[in-house]
């Protein structure tokens, strides 16, 4: 049974991957600030902090595999955090690429962003490129075999509030009002979570080692159909549809492909979930906790 260690596995996309890890037969430790409120029960949970170079070289000794998952992960708390977003995305990633040369992991999987290969994502960006690079030059010089994940838009269970499929959804069950604020031509290849999880952990396969991956869904929808859909579904009427029409800072309109400095593959799953689908499913859970 292969070891492996997901660090930041206590949030959305990495407590799927630390699930389907489990599910395939990994021994699965999970590395998080906080305890995971999804551990499984075949699962171990170590609490700690990327910054801190002892437990992550004690808790990499074990692993076969590592995925990180940790570090800001939200753009716009990037904006305004420049130094914090180096010191966890960078300094971070650096002390766990540190610790798997160490203990020569077999494969390092790294959480990036479609924002990589675009001209927008502000530091957010800025710090995952530099992550990114530094990946390439320890496969180069100390031969530590990787795998980047560049994540697109994701959406599903346990996301948290700053997941924009929440906001837009949360919003209409709660006030009965669906509105966006960004461009209007804004379109997205929306992921379900299950669907990436499943991909990120398919990539463990000899033919995506030291291979860049762009992870996003085949179902690519403006977001103004997507409120249309959302406003069928839960019985409002376009006329409530409110989109504030204006670029927002850092983020881009459609799915950054032409500004990618090198090529890359990108991975889908044969079976994924419809966006519909997906949409009920979080608007029934959104009216569970609602019940309570």
């Amino acid at each position: 049974m292969k070891k492996a260690l997901v660090i930041g596995g206590s949030g959305f996309i990495g407590s799927h991957v630390a699930d389907c890890l489990t599910n395939k037969g990994f021994d699965v430790t999970i590395l998080d600030q906080k305890t995971s409120q999804w551990l499984n029960s075949k699962q171990k949970m170590t609490v700690g902090n990327i910054l801190d170079r002892n437990i992550l070289n004690q808790s990499i000794s074990k692993a076969n595999i590592v995925y990180n998952f940790a570090g800001i992960s939200d753009l716009n708390t990037a904006l305004n955090k420049p130094i914090e977003s180096a010191e966890m995305n960078i300094i971070g990633n650096l002390n766990i690429l540190e610790a798997c040369k160490k203990h020569k992991v077999e494969r390092f999987c790294f959480a990036s962003t479609v924002y990589a290969q675009s001209e927008e994502g502000g530091f957010y960006r800025c710090s995952k490129i530099a992550s990114e690079k530094y990946i390439e030059e320890f496969q180069k010089i100390y031969g530590l075999n990787y795998t980047i994940l560049r994540y697109g838009s994701l959406y599903g269970p346990r996301a948290d509030s700053n997941n924009g499929m929440l906001k837009i959804i949360s919003k209409a069950v709660n006030d009965k009002k669906l509105s966006y604020e960004g461009h209007i031509d804004t379109i997205r290849e929306y992921i379900h979570v299950v669907d990436a999880a499943e991909s990120s952990v398919s990539v463990l396969k000899n033919e995506f080692k030291n291979q860049t991956l762009t992870l996003t869904g085949q179902q690519s929808i403006k977001v103004i159909d997507l409120l249309k859909m959302i406003g069928e579904i839960l019985g409002i009427p376009e006329k409530k549809i409110k989109i504030k029409n204006k670029h927002q800072i850092g983020h881009y309109i459609r799915t950054p492909y032409a500004q990618k400095t090198k090529f890359t593959k990108k991975i889908v799953p044969n079976q994924y979930v419809d966006i519909g689908e997906g949409v009920l499913q979080i608007i029934n859970e959104l009216r569970q906790v609602d019940d309570r």
